[in-house]
C-alpha cells in the first residue's frame, strides 16, 4: 500500500470501525491518518458504573478496537487486523461527558504491529487523560479468517 490513504480508504475506514458491538457502545472514528487513528463516544447511563464512573470495559475496548484501526491504516484493503495481546493500565477514574482515544502505531512489522492508546476523559472543557495501553497485533489475510 502507498504511504498515504486514499479519500475512498479513510472513508470505508470511518464507517467500518463503528459496526456490531462498537455501533453499541456509541465509539464513533474522528481522525484518521496513516499509522494514527482517533475515536470518540459520548457517555451515557448506560456507559457507567454504580458507583457513576465510566466502565473499565468500555475504556478497554475502545483502546484496543482504535488501536486496530490505527494498525488498519497500514495495510492494504485484503488485510485483517486482529489483536493477539493487549494491557491496560487505568491511570484515573473516568467521570466527564465523553472519551477521546488516540492510538499511534509505534512498530510496524510484515505481520506483526503494535500500537500505543491513550485514552482521554472529556470533562467540561479540559480533558484527562485516564488510561494508556499497548496493543499487539496481527495482520491476517481476509481470506484466512473464517466468518460465519
Amino acid at each position: 500500500m502507498n504511504n498515504h490513504l486514499t479519500r475512498e480508504r479513510i472513508g470505508f475506514l470511518a464507517k467500518d470501525y463503528s459496526r456490531g458491538f462498537i455501533k453499541f457502545c456509541g465509539l464513533k472514528a474522528s481522525v484518521i491518518q496513516k499509522g494514527f487513528f482517533e475515536s470518540t463516544v459520548v457517555i451515557g447511563e448506560n456507559h457507567r458504573t454504580q458507583d457513576n464512573f465510566i466502565h473499565a470495559g468500555l475504556i478497554a475496548t475502545m483502546a484496543d478496537h482504535t488501536a486496530g484501526y490505527a494498525a488498519f491504516t497500514t495495510v492494504s484493503e485484503n488485510l485483517r487486523i486482529l489483536t493477539i495481546e493487549f494491557k491496560i493500565n487505568f491511570l484515573k477514574p473516568a467521570y466527564g461527558s465523553a472519551l477521546r482515544c488516540r492510538s499511534q502505531v509505534v512498530n510496524r512489522g510484515r505481520q506483526i504491529i503494535v500500537a500505543e492508546s491513550e485514552v482521554y476523559d472529556m470533562r467540561e472543557k479540559s480533558e484527562t487523560l485516564v488510561a494508556k495501553g499497548i496493543i499487539t497485533m496481527m495482520a491476517v489475510p481476509a481470506e484466512k479468517i473464517a466468518t460465519g
